[in-house]
């Protein structure tokens, strides 16, 4: 089983599987069992890969299920205090919600009026020049309908008119 190197006397045990060395039973079931294994098997990165990806998915479901737990303790703990105090809560968290619902609308209207006014005063805010640039193109399209319906527009016509008794 011992293959000898031209270079010297140095000897090893092949291993089953590589490339270099063949079994010295070719049909022998263990042989292909361990060629089968050394093909499928992992290299050391992909194990520490593995590895890291246990320990952090491990410690991530750990802080889950503290986490929800902690969350339905709190929950079960502060339900009473919740439906006692419920008549107050529901009114704050409306007018709350209505507050921000209209102080978003009024920042954004405000916001828009004073990019309109810099625009039309010529003060170039920012993303005016992607507005001149859509404007043009949206003229240049127009222009060039207008032009081919005029070219074509009458050829059309006239056939209409050849076509009729």
């Amino acid at each position: 089983m011992a293959e000898r190197f031209s270079s010297g006397e140095a000897q090893y045990w092949p291993i089953y599987g590589s490339s270099t060395t063949t079994p010295t039973v070719s049909n022998s079931p263990i042989a292909s069992v361990f060629h089968q294994l050394r093909s499928h098997s992992p290299t050391s990165s992909q194990l520490f890969g593995f590895l890291a990806l246990f320990i952090s998915s491990g410690i991530l479901l750990f802080l889950l299920g503290v986490s929800v737990t902690a969350a339905v303790l709190g929950f079960i703990v502060f339900l009473p205090l919740i439906i006692i105090s419920s008549p107050i809560w529901i009114p704050v968290f409306v007018l709350v919600g209505g507050f921000l619902t209209v102080s978003g609308f009024l920042v954004g209207t405000v916001t828009v009026l004073s990019w309109t006014y810099r625009y039309f005063r010529g003060m170039h805010p920012v993303g005016s020049n992607q507005m001149d640039y859509a404007r043009s193109r949206i003229y240049d399209t127009a222009s060039h309908v207008k032009d081919y319906a005029r070219e074509y527009g009458g050829y059309f016509h006239g056939r209409a008119k050849d076509a009729a008794p």
